[in-house]
């Protein structure tokens, strides 16, 4: 039989913890290791149980989530964190994401969706709702033309590159901006030579870690 995923739960909202508790418990594939009130408390737990994934909020008292995630990722690089809040500023996504998160859901999310993100997680996958994408995507380019990073991307590469990350497809972003897809097809070549990557994973990936927000 295969083994449950055992998650550990560290928010200090009771009445959630009461029910993401009973939202977790009641799928087959997941144990609830534990629950906690206190980030401070967490590494001290884990020298006592096997955890698979942490699922934390980010606003805690003492030691909040970007910290936690920070400090597990040094200590137990195995690991999964998932980060549950009602936080979406794209400062803090950048945050976590550079302190390699594995995943990013907000408290409104349905329960299917976080059941899905957590065992993505414990298989080894990445898990952002699209809600989260979708505002780091917005702040990504609205700071990108003026970032230092980009300062040699004219507004049309720009545009392609948002388009891309988007995941359109050479065509698709061709007629949408009136253009041919050789046309497009150049300018992609551009961005993988500027931003120094090999393909559009790559250009994803440096969009993603490489400071294009504040």
């Amino acid at each position: 039989m295969e083994e449950k995923i055992q998650v550990l739960i560290v928010d200090d909202h009771h009445m959630f913890l009461d029910g993401l508790s009973s939202i977790l418990a009641g799928d087959d594939q997941i144990d609830v290791a534990g629950v906690l009130t206190d980030a401070r408390e967490v590494m001290g737990f884990l020298d006592t149980r096997r955890v698979d994934v942490v699922v934390t909020d980010v606003s805690m008292p003492h030691m909040d989530g970007i910290q936690l995630n920070s400090e597990l990722k040094k200590n137990h690089s195995k690991l999964k964190t998932l980060v549950l809040t009602t936080h979406s500023d794209p400062s803090i996504i950048q945050k976590l994401i550079k302190g390699h998160v594995d995943g990013y859901l907000l408290k409104n999310a349905e329960k299917l969706e976080l059941l899905t993100a957590i065992k993505c997680i414990a298989g080894g996958g990445k898990y952002f709702s699209d809600e989260v994408q979708k505002k780091y995507t917005e702040s990504l380019f609205s700071n990108t033309v003026n970032s230092p990073i980009h300062t040699d991307l004219s507004k049309r590469e720009v545009e392609i590159l948002k388009l891309i990350i988007e995941e359109f497809t050479a065509q698709e972003i061709a007629e949408k901006l009136f253009i041919s897809q050789h046309t497009v097809n150049t300018h992609r070549k551009n961005l993988l030579s500027k931003l120094g990557v090999k393909n559009t994973a790559g250009l994803v990936k440096h969009a993603l870690q490489n400071g294009l927000i504040q």
